[in-house]
C-alpha cells in the first residue's frame, strides 16, 4: 500500500494534465461555435418571425452554459484551497449549472407564452425562406460541434483521482478524467440538440412549401420546449442534490457502511456522512470504533484505501476510536433512517 506521509497521492503537479488540456481545447472550440450560431439563430429567428428557431437558440444557450461551466471547473481545478475556501472553489461549478438551467427555463417560459398567444391569434407571418435557411445552418452547426467534441478510444490518465473522478457504478473500476467526462457529456447534449434542430428543419420545410401550415411553428415550439425542459430536469435534480449535500447518486450509503465494517478490527461505525462538492467531487467522513487489539494506523490506512479505490471519494476524513459497549445504545451513534 503506497501512502506518502498522511496523504494517499503524491503532491499534484501544477497546471492541467494533457488530457484536460485537450478537453479544454475541445470545449473552447465547441463553445465558440455554439455562441456564433446561437447569435445567428436569434437573428434568423427574429427575421423569420419563428418561435421554433428561438427555442432552438434557447437550447443552444443551455449548451453554452454547460460548456462554460465545464471550462470553469477545469480552471478551478488548478486553484489551491485557501483558509477561507478550505475545499477550494469546486462548488461554484454547481452554482453555474444551476444558473444555466434557471436561465433556460425562464427563456423557455417566455417562448411558451408567445407560442400560446400565436395559437390563439393567427395574425402572424412566418418567413419560410429565412426560417429554412436558419434551420439548415443550425443543423450544420450541431454537426460541427459534434465533430469537434467527438472522442475515439478509451480515456487514459495517471495521478490523483481527486477532482478527476467521474461517478461510476458502485464497485471498483477505471476512473474517467473530468475533462473527458465533461466533453462526453457535452457531446451527448449536442446530439440531443441535433435531433431538435432536425425537427425545426422539418417544420421549416413544411412552412416553406405550405405557408398555410404556419401553425407548425408554435406547435413545434411547444414540443421542443417540453424536450428542453425535460432534458434539463435531471441536471436540476442533481444540482439540488449537491447543494442539499445529499449522498452522491452513484454511491450507496449501505455499501460504504458495509465496506468500512468489513475492515479488520472495526466493530462499529457512526457519524457516517457522504456528500458532494460537485457531481464528480465526492467527500466522506466517519467515526470508526475499533477493537482494543486493532492497530489504529492500519485500520485508518485500509479504510481510506477502500473509500478511494472502491467508491472514488476525492476526500475522506476518518476518526478512529476505541469501541465502547455504550455505543450500541447511543442515539447519536444510530444510523439515519431511510429517506
Amino acid at each position: 500500500m503506497s501512502f506518502h506521509h498522511c496523504h494517499r497521492d503524491p503532491q499534484p503537479q501544477p497546471g492541467l494534465t494533457p488530457e484536460r488540456l485537450q478537453a479544454q481545447r475541445q470545449l473552447c472550440a465547441a463553445c465558440a461555435v455554439c455562441c456564433i450560431f446561437m447569435a445567428g439563430e436569434v437573428v434568423g429567428g427574429y427575421l423569420a418571425h419563428s418561435l421554433a428557431i428561438m427555442t432552438d437558440a434557447a437550447h443552444l444557450l443551455a449548451d453554452v452554459g454547460s460548456m462554460m461551466g465545464s471550462l470553469f471547473s477545469l480552471w478551478l481545478s488548478t486553484r489551491p484551497a485557501t483558509r477561507t475556501m478550505t475545499f477550494g472553489w469546486h462548488r461554484s461549478e454547481t452554482l453555474g449549472a444551476l444558473a444555466s438551467v434557471v436561465s433556460l427555463w425562464m427563456v423557455t417560459g417566455i417562448l411558451l407564452y408567445l407560442a400560446f398567444i400565436r395559437l390563439l391569434h393567427s395574425d402572424y407571418h412566418i418567413e419560410g425562406g429565412a426560417m429554412l435557411l436558419t434551420a439548415s445552418i443550425a443543423v450544420c452547426a450541431n454537426l460541427l460541434m459534434a465533430f469537434v467534441l467527438h472522442q475515439a478510444g478509451p480515456p487514459h490518465s495517471h495521478g490523483s483521482r481527486g477532482a478527476e473522478y467521474a461517478p461510476l457504478e458502485e464497485g471498483p473500476g477505471e476512473t474517467l478524467p473530468l475533462g473527458n467526462t465533461s466533453v462526453r457529456a457535452a457531446f451527448v447534449h449536442v446530439l440531443g440538440d441535433l435531433l431538435q434542430s432536425l425537427g425545426v428543419l422539418a417544420a421549416s420545410v413544411l412552412i416553406y412549401f405550405k405557408p398555410q401550415y404556419k401553425a407548425a411553428d408554435p406547435i413545434s415550439t411547444f414540443l421542443f420546449s417540453i424536450c428542453a425542459l425535460g432534458s434539463t430536469a435531471p441536471t436540476l435534480r442533481d444540482v439540488l442534490r449537491v447543494l442539499m449535500e445529499g449522498t452522491p447518486r452513484s454511491v450507496g450509503f449501505e455499501s460504504v457502511r458495509d465496506s468500512l465494517l468489513s475492515v479488520p478490527g472495526v466493530r462499529a461505525t457512526h457519524e457516517l456522512h457522504l456528500w458532494s462538492l460537485t457531481l464528480t467531487y465526492h467527500v466522506a467522513s466517519a467515526h470508526l470504533a475499533i477493537d482494543s487489539t486493532a492497530d489504529p494506523e492500519a485500520v485508518l490506512a485500509e479504510a481510506t484505501s477502500r473509500l478511494h479505490s472502491r467508491f472514488g471519494f476525492s476526500s475522506c476524513t476518518l476518526q478512529v476510536e476505541q469501541y465502547q459497549p455504550e455505543m450500541a445504545q447511543c442515539l447519536r451513534c444510530r444510523e439515519p433512517p431511510q429517506a
